[in-house]
């Protein structure tokens, strides 16, 4: 069984969001095979917990807007270090740098496939671009 086209959309979109409000080391995984509960998860992280909280909310926004989604089940906003957002198909996960590092969830669902979230390549700095690869 693979994810579905709605759940994978989801994980773009909610990836997006994230991205536009600076998330770090954005990845899904297509757990449909692992999981009976879900077809995918989305993992992102940032150094705080007010980026957390703005990623969360950027996320929450864009899945309301372009899929009049809201999700089931909420867990971790108050504390604002790992919060997850359950919306049944797809489960996102926006953790504190330090928390993604302890819990290592690539680690634990590497072994399945991974969703291309299409997000745009970052720039090189101006002093990278200039500067030839060795």
């Amino acid at each position: 069984m693979t994810a579905t086209t709605e759940s994978i959309d989801l994980v773009r979109s909610a990836a997006r969001a994230a991205d536009q409000k600076k998330a770090e080391n954005i990845v899904a995984f297509d757990v449909s095979d692992s999981l009976a509960i879900t077809d995918a998860f989305m993992v992102a992280s940032a150094p705080n917990e007010r980026q957390i909280a703005a990623v969360v909310d950027a996320v929450e926004e864009a899945l309301i807007e372009q899929f009049d989604r809201r999700p089931l089940r909420r867990e971790g906003k108050g504390e604002g270090r790992w919060v997850l957002l359950d919306y049944g198909d797809a489960v996102i996960h926006v953790l504190h740098d330090e928390d993604r590092a302890f819990y290592a969830l690539e680690r634990l669902w590497g072994d399945s496939p991974a969703i291309d979230v299409q997000l745009p390549e970052a720039p090189l700095p101006a002093d990278d671009a200039a500067t030839p690869a060795v």
